[in-house]
C-alpha cells in the first residue's frame, strides 16, 4: 500500500512497470532483471543446446542414416529455415508483443525436435530439421530483442554473466550431453532431450515475463519475407550444388543465380515501397551497423563451420569417442566464455568496444590458419592450444557484435534492427556449413581416389558410413586413407575459414566507437539517430 507505479517506455512502443515508491525502482531492478533474464536465458539455452548436441552426434547420425553427401544439409536445413523465419518473427514481435510470438516460437522448436528424434531417413531428418529452424529463428531473436528493450548496452556487461553462463553450460555440456546421449542412448535421444527443458522454458517465461500485449493494424510484408526466402535459398542451394551435385556452369546452378538475383532485387525494390518492411533498409545507412552485419555474417560463417567440422576430425583422425569428442572442445569453449565475460565487464565500466572487435577478428584468422595446419599426426594438446586461440576470437566477438547492432539503432527499430543482426550471423551460418562442406567434400573425395583408387571413389560418391566405430572395423589401409582424407578435408575448410575471416578483421577497423545509450554520455554525444531512454526498462514481474 502506498506505492506508486512507474512507467517506463521500452524500445517496441510497449509500456512495462517497476514497482516502488520514487528512488525505490532503482534499488529493485536488479532483481526484477534477473528473474526475467533468468527466463530468458533457458529458453536461448533450448537453442544453443541443440546446435552442440547435435554437431557431436552427427557422424553418428549420418553412419546410420547414410551419406557423406548430406552431412552439411542436416545443418543447412535448420540454418536456412532459422534466416528465413527470423525476420518475420522479429516484426511479428514489433507488431503484436514479444511474449505471444516468443512462446509461439519455443512450442514449434519442440515440435521439430520430437518429430527430427523420429526421422527414418536423412530426407526425414532435414525436413523436420526445418521445422526446428523455424521455431529457432524466434527463440534467438525474441531473446536478444526482449534484452535490448529492458537493457541498454552501456549497462549489459553487469548481466554478461549470465548470458556468459548460459554460453558455458551449452558450449560446454552440449557436446558432453551429445556425445554421453550418442554413445549410450542412441543420437534420436539429442532431439528428444530438448521436450523437458522446453517445457521449463514455457512455465518459466509464461510465469515471469509480463508485456503488454499490442495489435497492430498494419499488415505484415509477406512479400518482402518471400522474395527474401527465395534469394536466400536459392544463394545457399548455389554453394551446396556448385561442383558437387552439378557443374558450376550448368544450366542448375546459372538458373539458382539468376533466381537468387532476382528475387533479391525484387525484395530491396518492395522494401523501398511499403510502410511496414520486413527489414527495413533505413537501418543500413548507419555506418556500424553495416560493418557489424557483415563482422556477424562472417562470425556465424566460421563457428558453424568449426562446431560441423572439428568433432568429425577428432573422432575420425584423432580416434576419439562422441563423448570424448565434445570433452575435446572445451578448450575454445572455456575461452569464448571467459573471453567474453571479461569484454562484457570491460565495455561496462568504460564504454569501450572497437578493440574487442579488432582483435577478436585478429584471433579468429589467427586460430584458423594454426588449425588448417593439423593432419593425421597431431596430438590431441596441439589442437586444444589452437582451438583456444579461436574460441578467444569468437569470444570478443560474439556478444559485442549484437550490442553494437542494437546501440546503432533507434529503440523503435530494436525489433528489426536484433532481428537483422541474427539473420545475417545465421546467413553466415548456413553460408559456410554449405561452401565449406562442399570443399571438404571434394577433398575427401579426391583425396581417396588419388589413395586407392576407383574403390576409394565408390566409398564416398555412395556416402561412405561415417559411424567411428564403422571405421574402426575397416582394413588397415582403406582405415588410413580415410582418415588422410577427412585431415585433408579439414585443413582445406579451415584454410579458406582463415582467408575469409580476413575481411571481418579488416571490416572492424572502420568501426566508430559511438558511446552507448545508458552511460554517462551527454546528449551532443549520443549516437546518430538513436533515441535516448531516460532510465533502463524493466518488464513488469509478478
Amino acid at each position: 500500500m502506498g506505492k506508486s507505479r512507474h512507467a517506463t517506455p521500452t524500445g517496441d512502443g510497449q509500456t512495462s512497470t517497476v514497482k516502488g515508491r520514487p528512488g525505490a525502482g532503482q534499488e529493485k531492478q536488479p532483481a526484477s532483471v534477473r528473474m526475467v533474464l533468468f527466463a530468458l536465458m533457458i529458453a536461448m539455452l533450448l537453442a544453443m543446446l541443440d546446435n552442440m548436441i547435435v554437431g557431436t552426434a552427427m557422424p553418428t547420425i549420418v553412419g546410420e542414416l547414410g551419406g557423406l553427401e548430406h552431412l552439411s544439409w542436416v545443418v543447412t536445413a535448420y540454418t536456412l529455415a532459422t534466416a528465413a523465419s527470423t525476420p518475420i518473427w522479429g516484426k511479428l514481435g514489433d507488431m503484436y508483443g514479444r511474449k505471444g510470438v516468443f512462446l509461439t516460437s519455443i512450442v514449434i522448436f519442440l515440435i521439430g525436435s520430437a518429430l527430427s528424434g523420429m526421422a527414418q531417413d536423412m530426407g526425414q531428418l532435414i525436413g523436420f530439421r526445418a521445422v526446428q529452424g523455424l521455431g529457432a529463428g524466434g527463440l534467438m531473436v525474441g531473446v536478444m530483442a526482449i534484452i535490448g528493450d529492458l537493457i541498454p548496452p552501456r549497462e549489459r556487461g553487469k548481466y554478461q554473466g549470465m548470458m556468459a553462463g548460459v554460453m558455458a553450460v551449452a558450449m560446454i555440456g552440449g557436446p558432453l550431453v551429445g556425445g554421453t546421449i550418442t554413445d549410450h542412448l542412441g543420437w534420436r535421444w539429442s532431439f528428444y532431450i530438448n521436450l523437458p527443458l522446453g517445457a521449463i522454458a514455457l512455465i518459466m517465461v509464461t510465469a515471469v515475463l509480463h508485456l503488454p500485449k499490442k495489435r497492430s493494424q498494419t499488415r505484415i510484408d509477406y512479400v518482402g519475407a518471400a522474395l527474401l526466402t527465395v534469394g536466400i535459398t536459392a544463394l545457399v542451394l548455389i554453394t551446396t550444388w556448385g561442383g558437387t551435385e552439378y557443374d558450376w556452369l550448368s544450366s542448375q546452378i546459372i538458373g539458382l543465380g539468376v533466381l537468387g538475383v532476382v528475387a533479391l532485387a525484387l525484395f530491396v525494390f518492395v522494401e523501398r515501397k511499403v510502410s511496414e518492411p520486413v527489414l527495413p533498409l533505413h537501418i543500413f545507412r548507419n555506418g556500424n551497423f553495416s560493418l557489424v552485419t557483415v563482422i556477424g555474417f562472417l562470425v556465424g560463417f566460421v563457428m558453424f563451420g568449426s562446431m560441423t567440422f572439428l568433432p568429425l576430425f577428432q573422432q575420425t583422425v584423432q580416434g576419439a569417442s562422441a563423448t570424448n569428442s565434445g570433452l575435446l572442445l572445451l578448450p575454445m569453449l572455456l575461452a569464448m566464455m571467459a573471453v567474453s565475460l571479461f569484454a562484457g565487464r570491460f565495455t561496462t565500466q568504460t564504454g569501450k568496444y572497437k578493440i574487442f572487435v579488432v582483435v577478436g577478428g585478429g584471433l579468429i584468422t589467427l586460430g584458423l590458419t594454426l588449425l588448417s595446419l593439423m593432419d593425421t599426426d597431431t596430438t590431441r594438446f596441439t589442437s586444444g592450444a589452437y582451438m583456444a586461440v579461436l574460441g578467444a576470437g569468437m569470444g570478443f566477438l560474439m556478444q559485442t557484435t549484437m550490442l553494437i547492432a542494437q546501440n546503432s539503432v533507434e529503440m523503435k527499430d530494436m525489433g528489426v534492427g536484433s532481428s537483422s543482426a541474427t539473420l545475417f550471423r545465421t546467413i553466415g551460418g548456413s553460408f559456410g556449413v554449405a561452401i565449406l562442406g562442399a570443399i571438404f567434400t571434394h577433398q575427401v573425395q579426391a583425396t581417396m581416389v588419388e589413395r586407392i583408387g576407383k574403390a576409394g571413389e565408390k566409398m564416398t560418391s555412395g556416402g561412405a558410413q561415417m559411424d567411428p566405430k564403422g571405421l574402426a572395423q575397416l582394413p588397415p589401409m582403406i582405415k588410413d586413407a580415410y582418415s588422410h582424407a577427412v585431415a585433408t578435408g579439414t585443413h582445406h575448410v579451415f584454410l579458406w575459414g582463415a582467408v575469409i575471416s580476413i575481411v571481418g578483421f579488416a571490416a572492424a577497423w572502420f568501426l566508430k566507437e559511438v558511446p552507448l545509450r545508458g552511460g554517462p554520455a551527454t546528449p551532443a554525444e549520443s549516437p546518430e539517430g538513436a533515441e535516448k531512454p531516460d532510465r533502463i526498462a524493466v518488464a513488469e514481474t509478478v
